[in-house]
């Protein structure tokens, strides 16, 4: 291939070297039937002078660093607080919640007592089957909205206050 020579001197001195190279890839020998050369020896390839950052970048890299390192230390600071308040929380509901438990447990023990007392203290003489229900209708809280953290009882309720009303008969 030639080149106009004559307007270029890069085209001149690619011409020259088109020529000179034009013979040398017909004595290649094909890798497969080539004898196995001796490794060349290692030619020490000079390392990449230590690139240098400009100065924006580093200050950046610096600034940018100190930012983490604040949002880091502000994260830590309000886990600390979020795990002081949930703790104190956490305090103040066992707290209450053990207030509750005793109070509703003061009652029940109070109103078991009565009820016992009025047991006893009741006509235990009469054994019709209408006293019987009757005893235990006193016994029996018929008010719904008393307590609505237990279950439903109503069925039960309905229940006995019948009984009460019309007892069953006795067969003997």
């Amino acid at each position: 291939m030639d080149f106009d020579t004559s307007a270029d001197p890069a085209a001149e001195f690619l011409a020259r070297e088109q020529d000179q190279l034009a013979g040398i890839g017909d004595d290649i020998i094909p890798p497969s039937t080539q004898p196995a050369a001796p490794a060349p020896a290692a030619v020490p390839t000079p390392t990449p002078a230590p690139r240098v950052e400009p100065e924006k970048i580093r200050r950046w890299r610096e600034e940018q660093r100190q930012r983490l390192e604040e949002k880091d230390a502000e994260e830590e600071r309000k886990k600390d607080e979020w795990r002081e308040s949930a703790k104190k929380e956490l305090e103040d509901w066992y707290k209450q919640h053990e207030e509750s438990v005793s109070k509703t447990r003061a009652a029940n023990r109070e109103a078991a007592l009565a009820a016992e007392k009025e047991l006893v203290s009741g006509d235990n003489k009469s054994t019709e089957a209408a006293a019987d229900w009757e005893q235990i209708a006193k016994l029996c809280e018929f008010n719904p909205k008393v307590n609505r953290n237990t279950k439903d009882t109503s069925r039960m309720r309905s229940l006995i206050l019948q009984l009460k009303q019309s007892p069953p008969v006795k067969s003997n």
